[in-house]
């Protein structure tokens, strides 16, 4: 893996993902830049978030964090993963028979090569610090405490 994750980070990029597409029936983030101190993710969409919206996403995906849900990895079958799951974005599968799915809880599931807590209370608390929309992408941005 080339990308040095935080774990903390990166799992909870997976939590604000899920949550986008709960909330908002959109896709996971098409781009993310997950770092120690502050990250952000990418989302094809139609429009800024309200205020309200951003509490609530923010809200939420502390909830789930709160939740302490565990952080589980799966070797699975490509052939199984394909039916379940979008693998565009999962490097060097095109020769390999099995992926690697992390599970968080039953939140959230996806493909992922990345570095994870075991648990989500080792996450701490997200704050979302600033979000932007321009040429429909929806940007935010967090950190977390």
């Amino acid at each position: 893996m080339s990308k040095k994750y935080d774990p903390k980070m990166h799992t909870t990029e997976h939590l604000l993902n899920q949550t986008m597409v709960r909330l908002f029936g959109c896709n996971r983030c098409f781009s993310a830049h997950i770092n120690k101190k502050k990250s952000k993710c990418d989302y094809h969409f139609d429009r800024p978030l309200t205020e309200i919206e951003i509490n609530e996403l923010q809200e939420k995906v502390n909830q789930e964090i709160e939740k302490d849900h565990p952080v589980i990895i799966e070797m699975v079958s490509k052939k199984e993963v394909q039916k379940k799951f979008n693998i565009d974005r999962v490097p060097d599968q095109e020769n390999l028979n099995k992926l690697r799915i992390v599970r968080i809880g039953d939140y959230d599931a996806c493909p992922c090569i990345g570095p994870h807590v075991s648990s989500t209370k080792e996450i701490g608390r997200l704050k979302i610090t600033t979000t932007g929309f321009e040429d429909g992408v929806l940007r935010i941005r967090f950190k977390l405490f």
